[in-house]
């Protein structure tokens, strides 16, 4: 069973039944304990920062996260959920995140369009044994994102891919048994399906 974390910010449904469509049994849940007891766990999301944050808190479901995170269960942040795993965001001021990840949530340039919506590529910075999810992905593969904001962590060694918009910005990371991707894989057509497979066969190792 993967839990799909339910805490406001939209796009469940569309992920759970991607998650469906490559095998998995999911529940989309904003229960502790379907958090914890779960195989896996995904934190999808679209908005804004704070929100996300302050539904996390109100909901009481962080100590579930946490708890599932250090018991080592597999987890993928999408877009706002990756963003959430870090210290901070510079969204409405400063706003603390789950600081999961060290670094800092930032604004895109002035000098692009914001929001960075549509198909764009992802360039891989680690060797193939440290990719995991992207097994059978090929390095400069199109995927669907939107988003105004983008990920830096302290740790370059979490980095996974970049994408060019403006600048080479964090795409992709991991950290022990979290992953996560500023892109939406659920819109991505068969290759985010098979991010999706990954990440599940990773559930049943």
């Amino acid at each position: 069973m993967i839990t799909v974390i339910d805490y406001g910010t939209g796009n469940l449904r569309s992920v759970s039944k991607a998650l469906e469509t490559v095998g998995a049994e999911t529940k989309v849940s904003d229960k502790p304990e379907d958090i914890v007891f779960a195989k896996a766990i995904v934190l999808p999301g679209v908005g804004a920062f704070y929100r996300g944050m302050e539904n996390i808190n109100k909901l009481g479901i962080l100590p579930a996260i946490l708890e599932a995170i250090r018991n080592n269960k597999p987890f993928l942040g999408i877009c706002l959920g990756l963003q959430l795993l870090f210290s901070e965001s510079e969204e409405h001021g400063i706003c603390k995140g789950l600081d999961i990840i060290k670094g800092k949530v930032k604004k895109f340039e002035p000098n692009v369009k914001i929001p960075h919506m549509g198909w764009n590529q992802l360039r891989y910075q680690k060797t193939e044994d440290r990719r995991q999810i992207f097994n059978g992905i090929p390095d400069n593969s199109y995927f669907y994102f939107d988003h105004s904001y983008y990920v830096e962590p302290e740790d370059k060694n979490t980095i996974i891919a970049t994408t060019r918009y403006g600048k080479d910005f964090v795409s992709a990371v991991n950290k022990d048994n979290i992953w996560g991707v500023q892109f939406h894989p659920e819109k991505s057509s068969d290759l985010g399906l098979k991010i999706l497979e990954n990440f599940v066969k990773l559930t049943k190792a």
